[in-house]
């Protein structure tokens, strides 16, 4: 490798990731001067919406837009975004990240934002359908259907809370069991199902019914339909986090995965590599993500400026 080879493949600081916790980290990161690298694999967890909501001037926004702007903006500031996949990492006196494509890159520190994975139930149809009328947030899409004939369909007890949230934005609302069973529910659950009007309906659901491209109903084993036009259900979270176990950051076991152990920043148990967005946590919305994004950013800045300095005491 020649020097200038080297340097080119050299930078203060990489982001692993590029959604908004990732762009926003490179944008704080370029306007402060540092040389930075954002790679991005192009696996947003929100592709499959048409739009994001509740991202207080982006209301409404595509989720394409908004990274396409996201990028437009870093790029203003000298940070290099490169479309390629992180398959491995190690850590030494810095790190050193290897690519899908061949490239091996180095730098001082590492920001991991590379999300999560939702795996939806193996119900026919579902996948197809998700994030135009199968839904799994109320606050990203529950004004968009408000007042529709929702289904929530249960994938376990915790179900039951996704049922009565979205009661907020329709009183129509059917919970459908599926593979959770009656006596699985307390009876603290059955009152609050009650008091909110949500029909329970147990059996197993076996797929949708569309007509014009639209969801019309929700069929159950037994045949029968039930007519509804928003279906809400909860995917399993799985996160990204293997880089960040690999490189020996302490990890934390939750209902929706295993993440990081990290500080107010997003600092991780190992010095210098922080993570993001919902590499973070599970309930990162966009709007949080960036927030992520934007708080390791600064505080990388600082940790690399009092770094420096306190080597250029010592000399």
């Amino acid at each position: 490798m020649t020097e200038n080879t080297a340097l080119a493949d050299s930078y203060e600081v990489i982001v692993i990731g590029g959604g908004a916790a990732g762009l926003s980290a490179g944008l704080v990161l370029g306007r402060a001067r540092r040389r930075t690298l954002v790679v991005d694999a192009g696996e947003p967890r929100n592709a499959p919406a048409a739009h994001m909501q509740g991202y207080l001037s982006r209301d409404g926004m595509s989720p394409a837009e908004f990274l396409a702007t996201g990028r437009e903006e870093i790029a203003r500031y000298g940070v290099e975004l490169v479309r390629d996949r992180a398959v491995d990492a190690t850590r030494d006196d810095g790190f050193t990240v290897t690519l899908a494509g061949g490239r091996t890159v180095r730098a001082r520190q590492l920001v991991v934002a590379t999300g999560l994975k939702d795996e939806l139930p193996p119900v026919e149809g579902l996948a197809e359908r998700f994030g135009r009328d199968v839904l799994h947030c109320p606050y990203c899409h529950g004004w968009e259907v408000r007042d529709q004939a929702f289904g929530v369909l249960a994938t376990s007890p915790m179900s039951v809370h996704q049922a009565l949230i979205v009661t907020q934005w329709s009183k129509d609302v059917t919970l459908f069991l599926h593979t959770v069973t009656e006596a699985e529910l307390s009876t603290e659950d059955l009152r609050r199902l009650a008091a909110a009007g949500v029909r329970v309906v147990p059996g197993e659901v076996a797929g949708l019914v569309v007509e014009d491209d639209r969801l019309t109903g929700v069929r159950l084993g037994d045949g029968s339909v039930h007519a509804r036009e928003a279906l809400f259900v909860a995917p399993r979270a799985v996160p990204r986090t293997d880089l960040l176990a690999r490189l020996g950051a302490e990890m934390t076991e939750t209902p929706f995965g295993d993440y990081p152990v990290v500080d107010g920043r997003g600092l991780t148990t190992v010095p210098g590599l922080w993570a993001a967005g919902n590499a973070s946590g599970f309930a990162e919305q966009v709007i949080n993500a960036a927030s992520r994004g934007y708080r390791a950013g600064a505080a990388i800045n600082g940790e690399l400026l009092m770094n420096d300095l306190d080597a250029a005491v010592q000399v």
